[in-house]
């Protein structure tokens, strides 16, 4: 894993995206603390052209996206054009929202819908991939929902987006999960697992938990990963003195050194 290859997930930063001129001073921010890529979310409604003017005027990249569910879903023509007019490649259905991952049938009509979706991507030279949580590790028929969605779809069509917290969440092994996905894989979120005080799990930055991310980014990247991006989905204080801490630690102990 490279330095240009470690992107921030914006939804850790979402607080501070509530305007055009937030997401301008955001971005400006994540670019002097030593991110080069970045994953659009959690922020306001904001043109294309005016987001991307802002990004090429920092040295951003947009590596990927998401996109509501129900635009994937419903309207995945207007994904394709979102992500042409911010030349980005790659996107994640971020949560199966109204899906009862206890229901075959639910698990059934979400892949169908995904399939189609990333046919239609994949046309544009795009792709779709899939970001998990702790509830597709739910059971049936003695395989997870997770299983379920890979398994029945085209791995042309939709590909991967590994949390690793979630993962580690919901019982999965985050080193099994990058080899189930070897060469459906295209990025991975690197989130960091701990508890509190009160035995309570919950996030914190990179390094300052129990998960190994020499043996996840080994992994993933011999799954050929090519986006490791940073998130946390809530911080013990200022955001920006989080991303900072979880990338000086990447930069001290996970880099290649080629």
């Amino acid at each position: 894993m490279k330095l240009s290859q470690i992107a921030i997930q914006l939804y850790t930063l979402r607080d501070h995206l509530n305007t055009p001129a937030e997401v301008a001073s955001t971005l400006r921010r994540v670019k002097e603390i030593g991110y080069t890529a970045v994953q659009i979310s959690g922020m306001c409604p904001i043109a294309e052209a005016e987001l991307t003017k802002i990004l090429d005027g920092e040295g951003l990249v947009c590596c990927a996206t998401h996109e509501p569910p129900d635009v994937i879903r419903e309207n995945p023509e207007a994904v394709v054009d979102r992500l042409l007019a911010l030349d980005c490649k790659l996107t994640a259905y971020p949560f199966p929202q109204g899906v009862d991952m206890g229901n075959v049938a639910d698990i059934g009509a979400l892949t169908y819908d995904l399939n189609a979706a990333g046919k239609l991507l994949e046309e544009a030279g795009l792709v779709l991939t899939y970001h998990n949580h702790g509830i597709e590790f739910v059971r049936t028929g003695g395989l997870t929902a997770l299983d379920r969605i890979y398994r029945d779809t085209d791995p042309v069509y939709l590909q991967g987006e590994l949390d690793t917290y979630w993962i580690h969440y919901g019982g999965g092994d985050n080193v099994e999960w990058c080899q189930k996905l070897a060469g459906r894989l295209p990025m991975i979120h690197l989130k960091d697992y701990c508890f509190t005080p009160e035995n309570q799990p919950t996030f914190c930055e990179i390094g300052n938990g129990t998960l190994n991310f020499a043996r996840i980014i080994a992994a993933a990247e011999a799954s050929g990963c090519e986006w490791f991006i940073v998130e946390q989905d809530s911080c013990p204080g200022d955001p920006f003195d989080s991303i900072k801490q979880s990338l000086d630690y990447i930069k001290s102990h996970l880099l290649s050194q080629d």
